[in-house]
């Protein structure tokens, strides 16, 4: 499948797409900048197509070591292209798994952070052809919120922290399959396209697996300045190094 060269941060960061494949979005750069890890954190990427979340944290945080869990084979082996773009090698890991079979692939509490940019859209939402990357990516075909704060919480340790971004209308649907998980939100920031639209098209939520009462509900994010102008400075931000 043809592949196009994209980069982040100014050009020292880059990332190779399947042409016409699923394509990352400004949800997963918002997704790893999200996350606040330590140091030598131990970081599972859920879904991790081609890496970008991944890619992003390992050039933010120089001592994290991340693995990232792909179902699509082509996407995974264009996520290892991109390790070794990058000479990530020796700090990325990607496995090509189901989700759903999280046991087959990982030690239970074997990482401080999980980090997922899920699929968005009901499986029986508009028509699907069930063999396209695309479909897979965007459609709960393979991985709902159950599933996913199901692998989360077995994967990340005691007290770890978890991080999505989920559709802001169905904010409801992702906290209680994380609670059922015992995954308890403690930060959460709504996304908005405008700073005068009137509801928020995002949501980032930060959960801690075990975590006690008190929620952090930060302030609005904004993308874009107004309608067909550049991103805001803050987005900007994300992509400059």
């Amino acid at each position: 499948m043809t592949a196009t060269d994209d980069t982040l941060f100014d050009g020292r960061l880059v990332c190779s797409q399947h042409k016409n494949g699923y394509r990352f979005s400004v949800d997963a750069v918002l997704a790893a900048h999200f996350c606040r890890p330590n140091e030598k954190d131990r970081i599972l990427d859920l879904g991790c197509g081609c890496g970008v979340i991944g890619l992003i944290l390992c050039y933010r945080y120089p001592g994290v070591q991340v693995t990232g869990l792909e179902l699509q084979p082509l996407l995974a082996r264009l996520a290892r292209t991109n390790v070794s773009a990058n000479h990530f090698q020796n700090r990325f890991m990607v496995l090509e798994g189901d989700l759903r079979e999280i046991r087959e692939f990982m030690q239970p509490e074997s990482f401080d952070l999980v980090v997922s940019n899920p699929p968005y859209r009901r499986s029986g939402s508009g028509r699907i052809n069930r063999r396209d990357e695309c479909a897979i990516a965007r459609h709960e075909l393979t991985a709902d919120p159950e599933s996913i704060a199901r692998a989360a919480s077995f994967c990340v340790k005691n007290r770890g922290t978890v991080v999505c971004i989920y559709p802001a209308e169905r904010l409801a649907t992702l906290v209680a399959a994380m609670l059922r998980q015992r995954l308890v939100p403690k930060r959460v920031q709504p996304v908005y396209s405008y700073p005068d639209d009137d509801r928020a098209r995002l949501v980032l939520v930060e959960s801690v697996k075990n975590g006690g009462e008190g929620i952090c509900l930060q302030p609005p994010f904004y993308i874009y300045q107004y309608s067909h102008a550049p991103n805001t400075p803050e987005m900007a931000e994300f992509y400059r190094e």
